[in-house]
């Protein structure tokens, strides 16, 4: 069991931890949440020892082996498969043991360090370690590939097949799916969920936390508490104990003022001094309840695009890779306006290869890309770097973009619009390589709105943000009404957003005819044909005919009329692809009966600002010392109809808004 009491953390002059209580049973699987920099990787070092608490008692069990994922980067020539051996430590400890045996010539110990390893799984740990690497992606070539042959995310999952080769009493995972497709993401799932001992994870994926914890910890303002259920259940806990405490606060509130009111008005009347008096000590005894204090939600909005061609693109016999190596090749597919398209397959399969060509970045090493005119990209590049320059500051990145993509802004109106994206003070001028990974992502989203672009590339934009940034994003793309191409293993994400899919595999770019369900489905089914030695079933296409439907057809069925087909045919159950269909043609139509009213709230608002200019210039005039006196008549008058416009115009702004929200709610 694990307790911490009273417990104190500081890092620097920040409190991390104060006086935090939290009791872990031992198997219990724990989501650890909390906004970024709340301090949940500080309490994974506070349990690991790497830091100590500046009060309070931390109790762990002495004996527990502990293992957590390695953040560095590892350098070494060694095999993929001997790196992650070395992570099993009962299994290393006795393989030293063995070596001083022989080494002293030792019978005894010698037969006592084979029975260590036999029970440390000796002779089938190779085996072990394989199959964490194959379910975490790595292809059979690469078993005993170098370690420092593979790219820094392919690093980063050999340092979590290292943890998870350890035979842990406690197992620390943060963030371990950021470099995980959905292929492995779904195999590290079924994995956890087997683990017998004790799982602490951090993560932002909802639908991971769903899957694999019973127990959600939130830490939040340096205090520790803790829910029974998923992370779905922690949301619905939460908010109902937020409502409660606001409510609590409110009646609190509105009591005070009623006895406040008392005081004032009868303190000075003899008759009533006693019953103010005695109100007056009501209120100092009152134990006064704080204002319910949450981390501020963070929303954007997409700018409505300026134009919507029809198709965006046409990819016509593309072929997509690297200088004269092909990764994709006769890809033959359209995007249309309004699309929403999820873009899934495993890692280096080619996805963001594709995406990075529609976003010429990487030039077409053969067939053609035929844009729709006005066509205007918002790429999101799975690196942010690619995008950001690291000795510049937010502020930089949009005057630049403003006076070479447009549209044109002042610096005031810049600064105005990254404090809508958190970027404040002078924040704006702090160095990217500086920003954490959450506040990069935020900047590229905010490049991204600045340009209202019409068709929108993402490749895993979710990486580095947390679960209230993630809601925004979903809700900025639902609203978007241009085009959306998603990469992204954050299935909360893909569900709430895409409404088709396109399968990338095998060197070509097909359709999906399915949702995640389906897809992961297809993913067992792969890899039960694999460990079989039999051909992988083909994915889900639509119009494709079952063959087991097939098989009970005859030539005389071939024949009938199609009318009398249908006529005998029971009613067809809705397809996943006609329900998202049916989703799409509600967003559109959506779009198109309220653009009139959001074209005219953007023109309100529009003249209202420069109203608000107006009277400010006429009220300076007003004030100034010097104007004469001929002038302050007319300068009156003129105040006098600006303010009239402005409370006609603000009438008219909330009128909108409100048959706005009610074609939105009846839709």
């Amino acid at each position: 069991m694990i307790t911490l009491r009273g417990i104190t953390l500081r890092r620097g002059t920040r409190v991390v931890l104060e006086q935090a209580n939290l009791t872990l049973q031992p198997g219990e699987k724990v989501g650890l949440v909390g906004r970024n920099g709340a301090g949940k990787s500080s309490l994974f070092g506070l349990l690991a020892g790497r830091l100590q608490a500046d009060a309070g008692e931390l109790q762990m069990p002495p004996r527990w082996t502990l293992a957590e994922v390695a953040q560095e980067m590892p350098e070494t020539g060694e095999g993929a498969t001997d790196f992650v051996l070395q992570g099993d430590l009962p299994l290393q400890r006795a393989q030293v043991g063995l070596e001083q045996a022989e080494a002293a010539g030792d019978g005894h110990a010698i037969a006592h360090a084979h029975l260590a390893l036999e029970e440390a799984g000796a002779f089938d740990a190779r085996a072990r370690a394989q199959a964490l690497l194959l379910g975490l992606g790595f292809r059979a070539g690469q078993l005993d590939a170098p370690v420092n042959g593979f790219s820094g995310g392919w690093r980063m999952r050999l340092q979590l097949a290292r943890a998870l080769m350890c035979p842990a009493d406690l197992l620390l995972l943060d963030e371990p799916t950021n470099h995980l497709d959905l292929d492995a993401l779904v195999w590290l799932e079924s994995w956890l969920a087997r683990f017998e001992g004790t799982l602490l994870v951090i993560s932002h994926d909802r639908e991971f936390l769903d899957a694999i914890c019973k127990v959600i910890v939130h830490l939040d303002e340096g205090r520790l508490v803790r829910y029974s259920g998923n992370y779905s259940a922690f949301e619905a806990m939460r908010a109902e104990r937020i409502e409660q405490a606001q409510a609590a606060y409110a009646r609190q509130q509105e009591k005070i003022a009623h006895l406040q009111r008392f005081i004032d008005r009868f303190k000075a009347k003899a008759t009533k001094a006693r019953q103010a008096q005695s109100r007056v000590k009501a209120l100092a005894r009152m134990e006064k309840l704080a204002p319910v204090l949450t981390a501020s939600d963070f929303d954007f909005a997409f700018r409505e695009p300026q134009s919507l061609p029809n198709p965006m693109l046409v990819l016509d016999e593309l072929a997509c890779g690297y200088g004269q190596a092909q990764v994709l090749r006769g890809v033959q597919r359209s995007v249309l306006a309004g699309q929403r398209i999820g873009i899934l397959g495993a890692n280096g399969q080619g996805k963001s290869t594709l995406v990075k060509t529609i976003a010429r970045v990487l030039p077409a090493l053969g067939g053609r890309i035929t844009e729709g005119k006005g066509l205007q990209i918002g790429y999101f590049a799975q690196q942010e770097l690619d995008v950001l320059r690291p000795d510049e500051g937010p502020l930089q990145h949009l005057v630049r973009l403003a006076r070479d993509a447009g549209p044109p802004a002042r610096e005031q109106e810049l600064r105005d619009f990254l404090g809508g994206f958190r970027f404040g003070g002078e924040m704006v001028n702090q160095a990217v390589a500086s920003l954490s990974g959450g506040e990069k992502a935020r900047l590229v989203l905010a490049m991204l709105v600045w340009q209202r672009p019409n068709l929108l590339l993402l490749d895993e934009p979710t990486n580095h943000l947390d679960l209230d940034t993630r809601q925004a994003l979903s809700i900025a793309l639902n609203e978007f009404e241009g085009t959306v191409m998603l990469v992204s293993h954050d299935r909360a994400l893909l569900r709430e957003v895409c409404d088709e899919f396109w399968l990338v595999a095998h060197g070509g770019v097909q359709p999906f005819d399915g949702d995640l369900d389906d897809y992961q489905r297809w993913l067992l089914e792969v890899a039960r044909a694999a460990a079989k030695g039999v051909p992988p079933p083909a994915p889900p296409r639509a119009g494709a005919v079952p063959l087991a439907a097939a098989a009970q057809g005859t030539p005389r069925d071939s024949a009938k009329a199609p009318a009398r087909m249908a006529a005998e045919a029971p009613a067809k159950a809705p397809t996943p692809r006609d329900e998202r269909q049916a989703g799409k043609l509600a967003r559109v139509r959506l779009a198109e009966a309220t653009r009139p009213l959001r074209i005219e709230i953007q023109r309100i608002d529009e003249r209202l600002s420069r109203l608000a200019a107006e009277r400010s210039e006429v009220q300076a005039l007003l004030a100034a010392s010097d104007a004469r006196p001929e002038d302050y008549a007319e300068l009156g008058r003129r105040l006098a109809h600006v303010e009239a416009e402005v409370q006609q115009l603000e009438e008219r702004w909330l009128q909108a808004h409100d048959e706005l929200e009610t074609l939105q709610a009846s839709t």
